[in-house]
């Protein structure tokens, strides 16, 4: 066994410890090693903005983990994605660059995140990106983290903002400015026609640097204590096995699955469940693994009586078209998500602030590829977004290699029965209006005939998939709360030199995509670390619209 040492660990080269690489790395004063079990991210498919279901469904690049049977979708065992490379889940996502609600982060401090309201976490945000469209009260200009808008030259996204409109719903200039309620362009994480993945934004500038160490193929098998202190982590590269000490701290940055698996697998967690697996138990943290939380969307899938849709551009002819121009210049239908438009809207006016996201695509497909286009139609990805379900995740056994069981507990609360409902209803509504009359053909998918309370319940048990935005694992709040993983500094409470620094560290999940929120998380934590002061709080304000008009008939 080898022994190393360096002032930081991190464990997990995703979203979050990209962004840890570089910032504790940038005056050149620590040394820190990074451990990712995957690989490389040069992958073209990775790289290829519109090729984002390929890598995805490759198991080189996914740890590919599955649900236990869901007892409220009819014993379905649901896809849960994560990125097993370079990037992390950044490099195998849909691109989408959400914020969340600013009222998301003032629930954060109520929850015991002190210090995490939305005037603290702002100016993460803005020092993280580099908007196309340049910076100003809400926005940055300097980041690492490129971002982009659309060109939404399709016309079925001004046919799906119009519809939104004559539905009687806001629009808005900014959905990550100063109101996120509204329709509007939905920002992408390009940046010059490639994927701005947290490697590619992060990780990559930072390896240039002698104090950076990173190792691919290294399975962290667990953390090394002495009594209550981390002192570093045991993994396995190869067939060997190896030790890596940390002067200073020990960093998890592996996920919502795999940070609550390598705290299990060490120590930390419920007492209970680490003794009947034989693990001796260094702190009982109950809170390790549960509170798991997902966003659920379904499709909303329209046939287009008009060729305008993008299913030319899937066929094999298509593709090779759009994968050309793509590598010759780095441009085209290649170069987006597609996801150029979007809405946030309320269930019910009495709802304080959005809890229904919507996706629109100018197609009617899978987004995981798993089903193909068989027609010209359109799509509305919808979904509530603070479902009151709860999961965990629990190791089986002491491998590091065997894999954790999951189980999100979808639906399990009857209000989230009812926003889907309301996704249903709320959607057709938007399909009806005049906008898509050029447009509009047979509904797909849910169907005509799918009207009553029933009939919904029964397509959402069927159909509705992950949006693949787990999170809150290892919840950070107030050190009193018994079930608190970590304190708002991200430490792991009762251990010293530890913390948790990825999306599973989120009280609550926020409204919207994750990669954003995970992003300026390890931003501010990074400060913690270092032990700096915090940016100066932002003075911009946040707005609601207010409930919507009565739709037109």
């Amino acid at each position: 066994m080898t022994e190393m040492e360096f002032d930081y660990v991190i464990v997990g080269a995703g979203s979050a410890g990209c962004v840890l690489a570089d910032r504790l790395t940038a005056d050149g004063g620590a040394s820190v090693l990074v451990l990712e079990y995957g690989g490389s991210d040069r992958s073209v498919f990775i790289q290829m903005p519109s090729a984002l279901s390929i890598p995805m469904n490759m198991p080189k690049y996914n740890w590919f983990y599955h649900t236990e049977p869901e007892p409220h979708l009819g014993g379905r065992i649901m896809h849960t994605p994560r990125g097993k490379v370079l990037g992390g889940s950044s490099s195998i996502n849909g691109l989408v660059y959400v914020r969340g609600n600013p009222q998301d982060f003032e629930r954060w401090e109520e929850e015991g995140a002190a210090g995490w309201s939305y005037a603290d976490v702002l100016p993460y945000f803005k020092r993280a990106e580099t908007r196309a469209d340049g910076g100003d009260a809400y926005r940055g200009d300097r980041g690492p983290l490129g971002t982009r808008y659309g060109s939404l030259k399709n016309p079925l996204h001004a046919a799906w903002l119009a519809a939104a409109e004559q539905a009687g719903y806001a629009r808005t200039d900014d959905i990550n400015g100063a109101q996120q309620e509204g329709f509007g362009r939905m920002d992408m994480t390009v940046a010059n026609g490639r994927r701005a993945s947290a490697a590619n934004a992060y990780l990559r500038p930072a390896m240039k640097r002698r104090n950076l160490v990173v190792m691919t193929q290294a399975l962290a098998t667990r953390i090394l204590f002495e009594g209550r202190r981390a002192v570093g982590v045991e993994f396995r590269r190869g067939d060997a096995l190896h030790v890596a000490r940390a002067r200073r701290e020990t960093i998890l940055a592996g996920g919502p699955i795999n940070s609550p698996q390598l705290l299990q697998l060490s120590g930390i967690g419920p007492a209970k469940l680490l003794r009947e697996l034989g693990i001796p138990v260094v702190h009982d943290l109950p809170g390790v693994g549960e509170n798991l939380q997902d966003h659920l969307e379904f499709y909303f899938q329209v046939a287009c009586t008009q060729p305008v849709s993008l299913y030319p551009a899937i066929k094999p002819l298509g593709k090779l078209r759009v994968g050309i121009r793509w590598l010759l210049f780095k441009d085209g239908l290649g170069a987006t998500n597609h996801f150029e438009s979007c809405g946030f809207i309320r269930s019910s006016p009495a709802v304080p602030y959005p809890d229904i996201q919507y996706h629109f695509l100018p197609l009617a497909v899978a987004y995981d590829g798993s089903t193909l286009a068989k027609e010209h139609g359109f799509q509305a990805h919808v979904g509530p977004m603070r479902s009151k379900s709860r999961g965990w995740v629990r190791i089986t056994s002491t491998n590091p290699l065997e894999k954790p069981k999951i189980l999100f507990n979808y639906l399990s609360h009857p209000d989230d029965w009812a926003e889907m409902r309301a996704c249903v209803r709320l959607t057709r509504e938007i399909f009806a209006q005049a906008a898509f009359d050029p447009y509009r053909g047979r509904e797909i998918q849910p169907g005509a005939d799918v009207v009553g309370d029933a009939a919904i319940d029964e397509f959402v048990r069927a159909k509705v998939e992950s949006a693949y935005h787990p999170s809150c694992s290892c919840k950070m709040g107030d050190p009193g709360d018994p079930m608190a993983v970590v304190d708002p500094l991200t430490r792991v409470i009762g251990i010293e030199r530890l913390r948790v620094v990825d999306s599973s560290i989120m009280p609550s999940v926020t409204t919207g995509n994750l990669n954003a929120p995970t992003i300026m998380l390890a931003e501010k934590a990074a400060d913690h670390i270092l032990g700096r002061g915090m940016l100066a709080p932002s003075t911009a304000v946040h707005t609601q619209a207010p409930p919507r008009r009565a739709a037109l008939r």
